[in-house]
């Protein structure tokens, strides 16, 4: 039988980063894109529990992503945005600071599903990691680059999510 822990929606933080978007020069879309596909997914399974909008400023993201991990206890966070080439882009390099292990399958996929798409895919460089329990995915700026990088691999973070809180009753592997 699965204890109260294990029927509880994953607990999800959205961190939207953007200069302009944090500015209120720009109205957020990527946000709100990634809270449609969570619920799409079900509310059964996800609950979403903030919404934040940063700028691109590296201490700022990596204080709010230890915050959100390790008092909030948030399971997953989704970030977007900062992932490209411009100097104000750092949200890898925040996210990188802050992990405690790699998680480089999950990026690497989406990078090449995207690929399929677009050879504009290869010119990202978000990150996937673990801190505590805690999965991070930086996830492009884009809602289109959203949807196909999200959607590829919502079927499988469910189990990734079971295995790095304890819920599956298996010691991890596939």
């Amino acid at each position: 039988m699965l204890s109260a822990r294990e029927n509880k929606p994953y607990q999800v933080g959205i961190l939207t980063l953007s200069d302009k978007g944090a500015a209120g020069l720009r109205r957020d879309e990527s946000g709100p894109c990634i809270s449609e596909m969570l619920k799409e997914a079900g509310t059964d399974r996800y609950q979403i529990v903030l919404n934040l909008l940063l700028p691109d400023d590296r201490s700022g993201i990596e204080a709010a992503l230890c915050k959100l991990c390790d008092e909030e206890k948030l399971d997953l966070i989704l970030t977007t945005g900062g992932t490209g080439f411009s100097m104000r882009d750092v949200t890898p390099e925040a996210t990188m600071a802050v992990a405690e292990r790699n998680a480089p399958g999950i990026s690497e996929y989406m990078r090449m599903q995207s690929f399929a798409v677009t050879p504009k895919a290869m010119l990202s460089r978000g990150v996937s990691v673990i801190r505590g329990k805690t999965l991070i995915i930086n996830l492009p700026g884009s809602p289109k680059a959203v949807r196909e990088n999200l959607g590829v691999i919502l079927p499988v973070l469910p189990h990734g999510l079971d295995i790095l809180l304890g819920r599956d009753g298996e010691c991890g592997g596939r």
